[in-house]
């Protein structure tokens, strides 16, 4: 029983750690998409300014109009790299989400194994301690196989 118990501490605390990894790398996208909202916003006040500039039509004007668009060129570019970070984020987190659970599913068979076990030591049963011993193997499988879960 102490064998399943120190399992079913690794089981949590990595199931844990999984699940507070998984929040972190969506925070992370979702500031990839506020930066890169704020970075649309500044290139379509960048388009306005440059739109005003060549309305006026003096040389001084058209001269920071061409600076405007410059920027407008930088910031489509700065734009696809944040969408491709952020999505990656995403994508990570999503994959961190799939791995908690599957940590957590084992760490609910390794608690039902240690039940089990408590109660064939209560009772003198072997088919309960047998009961125990399948539940914490598949718990035990569960975890194992997490680090086979691909997107």
């Amino acid at each position: 029983m102490a064998v399943i118990a120190a399992c079913l501490a690794i089981v949590a605390v990595l199931g844990h750690f999984t699940a507070t990894e998984e929040v972190l790398l969506q925070q992370r996208a979702s500031e990839r998409w506020a930066f890169g909202q704020a970075k649309s916003i500044r290139r379509y006040e960048s388009d306005i300014a440059r739109d005003i500039l060549n309305a006026i039509g003096n040389p001084a004007a058209a001269k920071a109009a061409q600076s405007y668009a410059a920027n407008n060129e930088r910031y489509e570019k700065d734009a696809e790299e944040i969408r491709r970070k952020a999505t990656e984020f995403e994508n990570e987190s999503h994959l961190r989400g799939l791995q908690a659970r599957r940590l957590h599913m084992g760490e609910v068979f390794l608690e039902i194994a240690i039940v089990l076990a408590s109660l064939a030591i209560l009772t003198r049963r072997s088919s309960i301690w047998g009961a125990s011993l399948i539940a914490a193997g598949v718990g035990a499988a569960i975890a194992i196989t997490t680090s086979f879960v691909h997107i």
